[in-house]
C-alpha cells in the first residue's frame, strides 16, 4: 500500500485486526474468509491475522528473546511441546540461534524487529500485515528484513499487506500496488503497470519508485519499465554511449564552525561499554551534515551529547551559541497541549508569528487543516511535520535531527529538502542523523559514517556515496561501472541522454 502521509494507510490496516482498530465512526464490513472480522473469536484472531508495528520496541513484551517468540503461544494456550517445536523452527527459520538467549536490550534496532516479525511469525499467521516494518532500520538491515518478507511468501506462501515509504526494493517484490489518496483506494495494480501509470500522470507520488523506473521513463522507455536494479543496469548498458562524463562542482569553502566536539567517551553506565569511543565532529554554520551507520552504532547518543542532553565522561564539546534545538525519532514527546494551535503559541508566545511562518513555508502549509487536532491524533508524517515546525519556532542557531523524514512520503521529503536549503542559506546548522540515503545525497553539505563509536569519514556527497558499496543511493548502484560518478537519478539522467552533466 503507497500514499501520501495522512491518506489514511496506517488507519486502514488497523481496520484489519480488530484488538487494534482505531476508535470513532465506521460504516462498510471488513470480512475475513466471508465473515464480519469483529465476530472473530479473539484467539482465532491473535493468531490468524499478524500485525508488526513500525517500531521494533512497539510490541516487544518481555525481557529476552526466548521468551519473547514463546509469548504469544503462551497466552494462545498452546501446549508446552508445540511451543518448543514452533519456537526452535521459527528460530531457526529466522537465523535466531546466535542471539536466541540474549536480553532484548542487548539487540539492535534491526534485530529487535527481525523478532518482532519472528514472533508474529510463530503463531502461523495466515495474513501478515506490516505498518512501515523497514522506516527505522538502517539500509543493510532493512535489506534483511525485506529479504525475509520475500522467503515468507515464496517459501511459506504467506499472504502480505503492508504500507511503507521506502519502496525501492519492495516495489518489484509485489504482486499489486495499492494507491491510497484521501482515504480511499484510488487503485490496484502490478507493479509495473503501476508505475507507468504514475509516471504517465505525473503524479507527485511518481516520485516514490524505483529509481530505475523513473531513469528509464526520462529516457522514452513507455513499457515494460526495469523496477529491480539488475534490470536497471541492462537498460543503462543497452544505451549508446554518449560520451559525456560527470563533473562534480568544486566543494563549498569551510564557514564559521559553530560548535566542535574533540575526542568525547560516552556510556550509560560506568560498567557499560563506551558507545561513544574518541568521538570528534566539527560543526559549521550554514551547513548541513548527514550522519549514517547501523542501527546501535550510537547516532541518537552523539545527538544528544551534541545537544547538552547527556555528558561525556572525557573530551569536551565547544558552543559557540547556546540557542541549540533537538528533535528525537519520537517526536510526539515535543507536545505539551491538546491542539496544535495551542502548542505552537506556547513555542514562540505570539500566534502572529507563527501563523505567518506557516504561510510563509510550503512545507508547513498543509499543516493549517490540522491546528485543532490533538497532536496524539496525527498521522506519522503528519506529527513529524508539526514537530519539526514547533522546533524552528524557537528561532535555533544549530537544529539536530533524529530520523527527520521518518514517515514522510517522497514529495514531502522534497518540500522538507527546499526548508533545509533556505534555513542553511539563513546561516543555520542542520545536523540530522538518518536512514535516508537518497535524502542526504540531495540535501546535505556533507555526510559522515559513524561506526565502533567514532567518524571513521566525513566527505561531500558525491565522493562519500560513489567510495561505499552498500551505503549508497540507487542511482549509483544502478550506473557503477556505466556512468561512475553518478549519485543521483537526475546525474544519470542528465549524462545518459548526453545533456551536459
Amino acid at each position: 500500500m503507497s500514499g501520501a502521509s495522512g491518506s489514511g494507510k496506517t488507519t486502514l490496516l488497523r481496520q484489519l485486526k480488530p484488538a487494534i482498530a482505531p476508535y470513532g465512526k465506521r460504516q462498510g464490513a471488513v470480512l475475513y474468509e466471508g465473515r464480519p472480522v469483529e465476530e472473530l473469536e479473539k484467539r482465532r484472531a491473535a493468531l490468524e491475522i499478524g500485525f508488526v508495528f513500525q517500531s521494533p520496541d512497539a510490541q516487544i513484551v518481555t525481557d529476552r528473546v526466548s521468551s519473547e517468540l514463546a509469548f504469544g503461544l503462551e497466552n494462545a494456550g498452546v501446549s508446552p511441546e508445540e511451543i518448543r517445536r514452533r519456537v526452535a523452527e521459527m528460530a531457526g527459520f529466522f537465523g535466531i540461534e546466535g542471539w536466541y538467549h540474549k536480553a532484548i536490550e542487548a539487540l539492535s534496532g534491526g534485530q529487535r524487529q527481525m523478532l518482532n516479525l519472528a514472533s508474529v511469525m510463530v503463531m502461523n499467521p495466515k495474513v501478515l500485515i506490516l505498518d512501515e516494518p523497514t522506516s527505522q532500520l538502517d539500509p543493510v538491515s532493512a535489506g534483511n528484513f525485506i529479504g525475509m518478507l520475500e522467503k515468507l511468501n515464496r517459501e511459506l506462501g504467506q499472504t502480505i499487506l503492508l504500507t511503507e515509504h521506502r519502496q525501492e526494493e519492495l516495489f518489484p517484490l509485489a504482486d499489486r500496488i495499492g494507491m491510497m489518496e484521501l482515504g480511499r483506494l484510488k487503485q490496484a495494480l502490478p507493479p509495473k503497470e503501476m508505475a507507468a501509470a504514475l509516471l504517465e500522470e505525473q503524479a507527485s507520488l511518481s516520485k516514490a519508485l524505483p529509481t530505475p523506473a523513473k531513469i528509464a521513463w526520462a529516457l522514452g522507455r513507455r513499457t515494460d519499465l526495469p523496477l529491480t536494479m539488475k534490470e536497471g543496469r541492462g537498460f543503462l548498458a543497452a544505451l549508446p554511449p554518449s560520451g559525456h562524463k560527470l563533473e562534480k562542482a568544486n566543494p563549498p569553502e569551510p564557514e564559521e564552525k559553530i560548535l566542535e566536539a574533540k575526542n568525547l567517551f560516552f556510556r550509560y553506565d560506568k560498567d557499560a561499554p563506551d558507545v561513544l569511543r574518541d568521538f570528534s565532529l566539527t560543526l559549521e554554520k550554514g551547513r548541513c551534515l548527514a550522519v549514517l551507520g547501523g542501527n546501535g552504532a550510537g547516532k541518537t547518543t552523539a545527538l544528544q551529547v551534541l545537544a547538552g542532553i547527556l555528558p561525556p565522561y572525557r573530551g569536551r564539546v565547544k558552543r559557540k551559541t547556546d540557542k541549540i534545538a533537538y528533535l528525537s525519532q519520537n517526536p510526539g514527546f515535543v507536545f505539551l497541549t491538546e491542539a496544535l494551535r495551542e502548542d505552537f503559541t506556547l513555542a514562540c508566545r505570539s500566534e502572529e508569528r507563527w501563523r505567518g511562518e506557516l504561510e510563509r513555508s510550503p512545507f508547513f502549509q498543509k499543516l493549517t487543516p490540522l491546528l485543532e487536532r490533538n497532536p496524539m491524533d496525527l498521522s506519522g508524517g503528519e506529527l513529524q511535520k508539526a514537530a519539526l515546525f514547533k522546533v524552528i519556532l524557537t528561532e535555533p542557531d544549530v537544529i539536530l535531527l533524529d530520523e527527520p523524514t521518518k514517515g514522510l512520503d517522497p514529495f514531502a521529503k522534497e518540500e522538507l529538502g527546499a526548508a533545509f536549503q533556505e534555513w542553511t542559506a539563513q546561516g543555520k546548522c542542520l545536523v540530522l542523523v538518518t536512514h535516508d540515503i537518497e535524502f542526504s545525497a540531495r540535501y546535505a553539505h556533507r555526510c559522515a559514517f559513524l561506526f565502533d563509536g567514532g567518524i571513521v569519514s566525513q566527505e561531500a556527497p558525491d565522493l562519500f556515496f560513489t567510495t561505499n558499496q552498500f551505503y549508497t543511493t540507487a542511482a549509483c548502484k544502478m550506473s557503477r561501472g556505466i556512468l561512475d560518478g553518478a549519485v543521483t537519478g537526475e546525474e544519470v539522467i542528465r549524462c545518459a541522454s548526453g545533456a551536459d552533466c
